[in-house]
């Protein structure tokens, strides 16, 4: 079993504090062991994070970017072991854990050279004797707070454009999920980041998030997880202004259009909406197809789910692990029951499996399905995917944009013109079109209405942790 600690000021600490068990989602057994910090160990934290800016922000781009690469290195040098423990704490399939650590790498490395081109500007000025220079400065102590889901991509993302700003970081990982954090920190010590740069504090989530708003050097909160969390840190934060990235719930539709590829549109639905077993803010949660070729995609798409293997993550051939906890559980079943309820059609799956303290739930086709049901007012979060057929593009860009989330969509067409009006019509911060994994490093990841505020990856990713100043220098 695997006794964590919390990291602050260099030091692996927490013995004296009360613990909590981390359990394998697909067996009930406890895996690892970590202490349970709050306000005290937040604060501690801050303030070494504090401290270690005031030099971290003086090394050269190039010298944080040797940290940083020295951590990628590390961090693939040691896939396999990380990935297990991503796999026992978190359920994903093994094979899903290791994409995961090589995605999380890509962002290491990617930001490792972003860093290197954050450039400042000279602007005409108005006046002969005067100069204006504008000049790109890190933000300052930023404070981290990741769910669950993705134990590994969620922290990396946000610690390595913070890093390489010249930023310091104090994370806080999900209590279900903090030993891939743990682990991932223990590389950056072995990196040989200073001490204070790098933080870690895991425990009671509304003392931790309470100290990460208020506290005077905090400076930037990033943040992801659900739509009301996401407005209750907004709120928390407002009396001291502090600068805020927030990636939130999403409501992603899925468009399958009459002039498709249907083989590559049934491997993007299988390839977003199971995925971690539906459990990630991107996957597509309503799925539209058009009603003349409805039948055909459902039968193709029932022959690839139908091959799904659901069970425990580390089992070789797994392809659709645990939910995480009955309450996500509970929520997916009330989800395809209230549907079926109302008149959909179960065309595969739509049964759970309890057991010691693990859940699963079959990957599930319905049909049938109309926009009063859950499934598609809610974010389901599991292996479910709803179809509702749609005649026309006006209709079914109605239907897609009629939610508060703008986080992911999709569709699929072969044809150019009608693609660029889908993609320009969609309120979506995140568009695939034949694509139903576009997320990499390169690219700005974030979503529009409640599903958040700011980007996370590519150029924009490393301006989320840095200031403009406006310097005018008279001659």
């Amino acid at each position: 079993m695997f006794r964590g600690k919390l990291y602050i000021d260099g030091t692996w600490t927490g013995d004296l504090l009360d613990t909590f068990d981390v359990k394998n989602p697909a067996t009930g057994e406890v895996v690892g062991v970590m202490p349970n910090g709050g306000k005290a160990e937040a604060a501690a934290a801050i303030e070494a994070a504090q401290r270690a800016f005031l030099k971290w922000r003086k090394y050269t781009a190039a010298e944080r970017a040797n940290f940083l690469m020295t951590w990628h290195d590390l961090l693939l040098q040691q896939k396999e072991e990380i990935a297990e423990m991503l796999t026992m704490e978190m359920g994903k399939p093994l094979a899903e854990a290791r994409g995961e650590i090589e995605y999380s790498a890509s962002f290491i490395r990617w930001f490792a050279e972003e860093g290197k081109r954050v450039y400042g500007r000279t602007v005409p000025a108005s006046a002969e004797n005067k100069r204006i220079h504008v000049q790109k400065q890190p933000v300052g102590v930023v404070a981290a707070i990741t769910p669950w889901n993705f134990p590994a991509a969620m922290i990396v993302r946000k610690m390595a454009p913070a890093l390489a700003a010249g930023c310091t970081f104090v994370g806080k990982p999900a209590e279900l999920t903090p030993l891939t954090a743990v682990k991932i920190v223990e590389l950056c010590e072995e990196a040989g980041f200073p001490k204070g740069v790098v933080n870690l504090v895991c425990g009671d989530a509304k003392e931790i998030g309470e100290e990460m708003t208020s506290h005077e050097h905090v400076r930037k909160l990033t943040f992801t997880g659900s739509t009301a969390v996401g407005k209750l840190l907004m709120k928390q934060s407002a009396g001291r202004m502090l600068n805020l990235s927030l990636e939130l719930g999403g409501q992603a539709p899925m468009i399958i259009c009459d002039d498709a590829d249907l083989d590559k549109a049934v491997a993007g639905v299988v390839a977003s909406k199971y995925r971690n077993a539906g459990q990630t803010c991107v996957c597509g949660n309503r799925i539209y197809v058009q009603e003349t070729i409805v039948d055909e995609f459902v039968k193709r798409l029932t022959g690839k789910v139908v091959q799904l293997k659901v069970g425990n993550g580390l089992e070789e051939g797994v392809h659709i692990g645990p939910l995480i906890e009955k309450k996500g559980y509970e929520k997916v079943k009330a989800h395809v029951d209230d549907a079926v309820a109302k008149g959909a059609r179960v065309v595969i799956g739509g049964k759970g499996q309890e057991g010691n303290d693990s859940y699963f739930y079959d990957p599930t086709i319905l049909t049938d399905v109309h926009d009063e049901m859950l499934v598609m007012q809610e974010e389901t979060f599991g292996p479910v995917a709803p179809i509702q057929t749609f005649a026309t593009d006006e209709d079914v860009i109605e239907k897609a944009n009629g939610t508060r989330y703008g986080l992911a969509a999709y569709f699929f067409t072969e044809n150019y013109a009608r693609g660029i009006r889908l993609s320009e019509a969609l309120d979506f911060g995140i568009v695939g079109w034949n694509d139903g994994a576009p997320s990499i490093a390169q690219a700005p990841f974030g979503g529009m209405k409640e599903s958040g505020l700011g980007r996370e990856g590519g150029q924009e990713g490393i301006e989320a942790f840095l200031e403009t100043k406006f310097v005018s220098i008279g001659l």
